[in-house]
């Protein structure tokens, strides 16, 4: 299924904004968000791994979306995360991003329990059948627990509608280059491993889903404009300037490190939420060095 809105380059996440008191900041998501757009990136991705979507209630996860939405005002597409443990509740957070106005919604299927591909398949065909914007498939055994294999991937992109894209996370070159093989590349893929993206891209991801861009937005866009215009030269050179930097935040976790990186540079928005703990000492001289080095 085609997208009615072109997905593709620079996706990025915003971290969710803390107040001293623990709760969501609206005013300051509202001003990352902001910045984000401004600084060029194609397309705003809210409430994944690093939004700390596992960590919020169910009125901060709306408020984000809310937020994010109003202050993009469709100048480029939102793609909201709205996975779950439940198939019930993903669905409601699906519901919600279509109705406040998202252009697709990311699902990472979550479970305590392994799930089977016939499971896997019926989640993402009740969440379809419950929305009518597209669902980008995420991929992340990681995170999730879940390695959903190409085969299955293409599967669901050919039996459910709303299926239209793939970001796969786990690193695997060939995984995406199996992807396309499969789909006859039909099947538009991402990727969302920060250290790979030269490699995927290389390999025909449309995007790159990453948190980079909170903390050094032009290199990023730079490389995605070097690769499109075919200057492998300076493709490679961005890239290996960034590479640090990007294996860094990945390592220390993206919430901690991205926040940390944000206070580096003046612009805070407070602490992850308990269990994660803020930067330590060490990672914050670490950081300040990578961030003076760009």
């Amino acid at each position: 299924m085609a997208t009615d809105t072109e997905i593709h380059g620079i996706l990025a996440y915003p971290v969710t904004p803390f107040t001293d008191d623990n709760d969501v900041d609206t005013g300051k998501l509202a001003s990352l968000v902001e910045r984000l757009v401004t600084d060029g990136a194609h397309g705003i991705v809210p409430l994944g791994s690093t939004g700390e979507s596992a960590y919020l209630t169910e009125a901060e996860f709306d408020a984000v979306i809310d937020t994010t939405v109003g202050v993009v005002g469709r100048r480029v597409p939102v793609i909201i995360g709205a996975s779950d443990l439940t198939t019930a509740n993903t669905i409601r957070r699906a519901q919600y991003a279509e109705r406040a106005g998202a252009d697709a919604v990311m699902v990472l299927p979550i479970s305590y329990w392994k799930l089977s591909e016939c499971e896997i398949a019926q989640h993402y065909a009740a969440v379809g059948a419950a929305i009518g914007i597209p669902i980008m498939v995420y991929n992340n055994p990681a995170t999730s627990g879940i390695d959903m294999r190409p085969e299955l991937l293409v599967q669901m992109f050919k039996d459910i509608d709303n299926v239209a894209m793939v970001k796969e996370s786990t690193g695997d070159l060939s995984r995406m280059l199996r992807i396309a093989e499969l789909s006859d590349g039909q099947l538009p893929f991402y990727n969302g491993n920060n250290p790979l993206a030269l490699k995927a891209f290389r390999a025909g991801a449309k995007g790159w889903c990453t948190a980079a861009p909170n903390l050094r937005p032009q290199p990023c866009l730079d490389l995605y404009d070097a690769i499109r215009a075919g200057n492998d030269a300076r493709a490679e050179s961005l890239y290996d300037d960034l590479r640090p930097l990007l294996e860094f935040i990945v390592a220390g976790g993206l919430p901690t490190t991205i926040k940390g990186g944000l206070e580096l540079l003046g612009r805070g928005v407070g602490v992850p939420r308990l269990p994660l703990l803020p930067l330590d000492e060490r990672g914050q001289g670490e950081l300040r060095r990578l961030l003076v080095a760009q």
